[in-house]
């Protein structure tokens, strides 16, 4: 069983209530119907519910019915969410005014209800910016306690087998933060470990990537990862987590039994936290391309509940998938 199916299975066990702010947009209405029909969620969508009605006649949609449908100009909880909005950011200069225009917005009124408490997480992006999705998610969803960085994971599938648990490893931080202190390195760790276990279903061995195994090198940007090595493990003693390692000691046992013989992790490595943004992301798409890899992501990690962002190409099975991914982020924090 791959990634994705093994998610849709957690999905189904525990149904979350996930939230659509793109509620008219043609791919999002198509995969809540397939999220209905498989029983991996229960759908709110935003957007005018005449127009949805229509739309799901006409693409024949015969499972939109069972979604709860939120319209943003006419909705009975408006004056609970800009009391909430201006609770959270009026020390920030908004005002009633300005709360009031914004809640009107599909992806600050997904947000909102986020953070109410009304639903469970939020699938969004295949109509808008990242940057669009992601502005509403950090002014009022914000980061999980003790966190104070979001990143981005890609849950990895190689065809050979040798490599992570058996062929499935994540990579981090791919898709937000360009260049992390050790502190939110450290962060990133622990995060991206607690992602292995969710949506991976397996124990993570981190292995902290830099251009140095175990002081090889000396060089200010191996100092940041030995210091995010240590704060991870001070963090979260249960996880098993290594650096500095290149990272062919990381992944190759035999290049690890002779650069680092004594670390539980080299060699044996199924997630791997890059040094910066920019290493991260020119690993991942390499691997994908080179290596035939699925690549599944961004999932993104450290906001206080889960809100995902699609890429606007995306298909209806990407986010049929994105909106499995985050009910199992969300049934992490409902179990916390």
């Amino acid at each position: 069983m791959d990634f994705i199916e093994s998610v849709k299975e957690k999905a189904r066990r525990n149904p979350q209530r996930i939230v659509f702010p793109e509620g008219t947009e043609e791919r999002t209405l198509k995969a809540a119907n397939v999220i209905l029909r498989e029983g991996l969620a229960k759908v709110t969508l935003i957007g005018d519910p005449d127009q949805i009605a229509h739309l799901a006649s006409e693409y024949y949609l015969d499972h939109i019915g069972a979604a709860k449908i939120v319209d943003p100009k006419n909705n009975p909880d408006r004056q609970r969410y800009i009391d909430l909005m201006l609770k959270l950011r009026a020390a920030k200069g908004l005002t009633p005014e300005q709360a009031a225009e914004l809640i009107e917005k599909p992806l600050y009124l997904g947000a909102v209800m986020v953070k109410a408490g009304d639903v469970d997480g939020e699938v969004a992006g295949a109509d808008n910016a990242t940057s669009d999705v992601l502005r509403p998610a950090f002014q009022y969803v914000k980061t999980e306690p003790g966190v104070s960085v979001v990143s981005g994971a890609f849950l990895m599938t190689l065809p050979d087998k040798m490599f992570g648990e058996n062929g499935r490893m994540v990579f981090a931080d791919c898709a937000v933060t360009p260049n992390p202190t050790a502190a939110e390195l450290a962060q990133i760790a622990v995060i991206t470990g607690r992602t292995a276990r969710v949506l991976g279903g397996f124990e993570p061995r981190i292995a902290m990537l830099s251009f140095s195994t175990m002081g090889s090198a000396k060089h200010e940007m191996v100092d940041k990862v030995v210091e995010a090595t240590r704060l991870a493990r001070e963090m979260d003693p249960s996880l098993e987590i290594d650096g500095d390692l290149q990272a062919d000691a990381a992944i190759i046992p035999g290049v690890a039994c002779k650069k680092a013989p004594k670390s539980r992790v080299a060699g044996r490595a199924n997630v791997l936290v890059f040094p910066s943004l920019e290493v991260g992301n020119i690993a991942y798409k390499l691997v994908q391309r080179m290596a035939h890899a699925e690549a599944i992501g961004p999932i993104l990690q450290g906001l206080a509940s889960p809100i995902n962002d699609l890429s606007r190409g995306c298909s209806v099975d990407d986010i049929v998938g994105v909106a499995a991914i985050t009910a199992c982020q969300a049934m992490r924090k409902e179990n916390k």
